[in-house]
Formats: structure tokens, C-alpha cells, sequence
């Protein structure tokens, strides 16, 4: 047939790879949901050299609502460290050009950061460590048997208990 083709028509060539695939993302309804966490993701950044020390790790910035910024913290005591850093906070989110007045801590039980998988974080055991589990084990599994039975065997070395004998006037 003079007119059919063999492959369909592709349309215009797509760029592939990642920034093809968030652009797209980007572009859909909910793209102003993603804008927002990139957004509030570079704001938190450029907050966090403003943060109190050692609470870096410990907190995020979450929103910011109104003129209040929100930042969610995984323990109390990093709570009340926000609290007495809110007004230097306040300060840094107006220097970046955030018209913002206040500053709310929540504190969260969840860890602020996924945590890596439980085999990543296992460290191998040493040679030492697993020559001395082995021996262990070893004299565990030795033992065993003559325990089961209840009754030990008198073993050279080891005094023996003398029985219990009733006392006087005892039926």
C-alpha cells in the first residue's frame, strides 16, 4: 500500500533523563505542591547557618505560614534552644527577604532525616569480636548436654554438696 507505514508516528523527540522528567513534573497541577518544597527546602538552607550550634542536625524549617516561620525539631531540648534563637531567626529570614515577625517550634518524634537502611548501618564485627563469639558458643554448645539431665556429674576440681539432712525432732 503506497501510503501505510511500518512504525507509527513518535511525534516530536522528548528530552530524556531526570530535569526532562522533574520539568514535566514541574509543569503538571501539582507542580506549585513540589515549587513549594524546593522553595521551602532553599529557604531552610539559608536559614541554617543562622541556627543555634549542634542544631543544625536536629531541626528543619517546615513552613512558613503568615509572617511565622515553622520549624519542627526531634527533641525538646532543641525546642526550647529555637525559642531563645527566635529573635536572631527573625532577623536572618527578613535579611533573605522574608517578611516574617515570629517563630513556631514543633517537636516531633520521627527522625528528621531518613535514617539508612539497617544493613548500611551495621558495622562488620572484628576478627577478635567473632573468634571470641565462636569460642563461647563452643564451650555453650560443650556444656549443654550434661545439664539437660539434670543431675551434673562430679567434675575433678569441684566439691560436692553434702545433702540436707533433717533436723532434730523432725518427722
Amino acid at each position: 500500500m503506497p501510503g501505510s507505514r511500518s512504525k507509527p508516528d513518535k511525534g516530536p523527540a522528548l528530552p530524556a533523563g531526570p530535569r526532562a522528567a522533574l520539568d514535566a513534573l514541574l509543569a503538571d497541577a501539582a507542580g506549585g505542591t513540589l515549587r513549594r518544597a524546593q522553595w521551602l527546602d532553599a529557604m531552610d538552607r539559608l536559614l541554617r547557618p543562622h541556627l543555634p550550634p549542634g542544631s543544625e542536625a536536629h531541626s528543619r524549617l517546615a513552613n512558613v505560614r503568615g509572617d511565622k516561620l515553622v520549624f519542627v525539631v526531634d527533641a525538646p531540648v532543641w525546642h526550647a534552644k529555637l525559642r531563645l534563637a527566635a529573635p536572631a531567626l527573625v532577623d536572618a529570614a527578613r535579611s533573605i527577604g522574608l517578611e516574617v515577625n515570629d517563630v513556631g517550634v514543633r517537636t516531633t518524634a520521627a527522625p528528621l532525616r531518613p535514617l539508612p537502611p539497617v544493613a548500611a548501618r551495621r558495622t562488620p564485627m572484628s576478627a577478635a569480636a567473632q573468634s571470641g563469639l565462636e569460642a563461647a558458643l563452643a564451650l555453650l554448645r560443650s556444656e549443654a548436654p550434661e545439664d539437660a539431665g539434670g543431675d551434673r556429674e562430679h567434675r575433678p576440681g569441684q566439691r560436692r554438696k553434702a545433702p540436707d539432712e533433717p533436723a532434730e525432732g523432725a518427722s
